[in-house]
């Protein structure tokens, strides 16, 4: 039985004992990292400069954005640290708030991909009361309660894991995840984060059910359009969110199914670093792609950016 104190440290699992592949794995994951955040930011940058993407689909993509930017910044930087620094070690502090951190990103995110489920029914199936129940006040309240509550959330989740008596401090996994955590219980009676688990998961359930009637509705009144064009331009903004979504529950069922597994631990490792890191940097990838507004703006900005160049070589040309 551990001493349960903030002085607590815990060991967590090394990709290798090698230092050359800690190298290397320092530095695909920089890349990785950096593709992902600069992807989001991108989006937030053509969100914010471009006005005619000030619209509630694209204000609630600026959120997801932001929460991919701070879901793949809770884990990944540590194991880049740790990769550089050549040690497995973690404080009890530093693995609260990685508990907290992901909780708290990944519901967020569901929350929002099930509001924007939300926003792409009313747009397609009730376009006429589009902007009068999608108005400025409803999507900061939207946007405000997901972040809420999944900070609510979260803080349930740190209770329950950190309640219970470690009687080891070597975790099996790169970074502090509960179902890692609760193997480490001296008497495996953790019935608190066993309710708060089945509570999220009937959270999950219901997100998951409502995007699901969203999309049956949307594509039964996508098919009664009588026009080929507008039938495409209604898939292309249903298309992106809908690929995302797949991706988050894909990932996310591999997240919570493979723990509880006897796959081997480089299994388990790899798992994790794709439910961690795949999500966030293909999110921006998948809007950038499949939405043409996206690639508009992205195309403005870049000619704006030529535009002020040539503007400069002028100016310094005449000077």
């Amino acid at each position: 039985m551990l001493n349960q104190t903030t002085d607590m440290v815990f060991f967590l699992l090394g990709f290798s004992d090698t230092r050359q592949l800690q190298i290397l794995h320092f530095v695909i994951f920089l890349l990785l990292y950096l593709t992902s955040i600069m992807g989001n930011l991108l989006i937030i940058i053509l969100v914010a400069l471009n006005h005619h993407l000030h619209t509630p689909m694209y204000f609630f993509l600026v959120n997801l954005s932001i929460a991919d930017i701070g879901n793949i910044s809770v884990n990944i930087p540590k194991a880049m640290s740790n990769s550089l620094r050549n040690t497995r070690l973690i404080s009890y502090t530093e693995c609260v708030s990685q508990v907290f951190s992901l909780i708290f990103f990944a519901l967020t995110d569901l929350f929002l991909l099930t509001i924007m489920a939300y926003d792409r029914y009313i747009a397609i199936c009730n376009p006429l009361r589009y902007e009068t129940v999608m108005n400025r006040g409803t999507c900061i309240q939207m946007a405000a309660g997901a972040w809420i509550t999944g900070m609510f959330y979260a803080a349930l989740h740190i209770h329950g894991t950190f309640s219970i008596t470690f009687c080891s401090n070597v975790i099996n996994q790169f970074f502090c995840e509960i179902p890692q955590l609760l193997k480490l219980s001296c008497d495996n009676n953790y019935s608190v984060e066993f309710g708060v688990n089945i509570f999220g998961a009937g959270i999950a359930f219901g997100c998951f059910v409502f995007i699901l009637f969203s999309y049956v509705q949307i594509f039964t009144n996508v098919l009664r359009i009588p026009s080929g064009q507008g039938r495409k331009k209604a898939l292309s903004t249903c298309l992106p969110h809908l690929i995302v979504v797949s991706l988050f529950i894909i990932t996310g069922t591999l997240a919570y199914v493979c723990p509880t597994c006897k796959a081997p631990k480089d299994v388990v490792m790899m798992i994790a670093v794709l439910y961690s890191m795949l999500p966030p940097m293909m999110n921006p990838v998948i809007y950038s792609m499949r939405n043409q507004e996206i690639r508009s703006a992205l195309s403005k900005l870049l000619k704006g950016r030529r535009c002020c160049k040539h503007q400069m070589s002028v100016i310094l040309f005449l000077a």
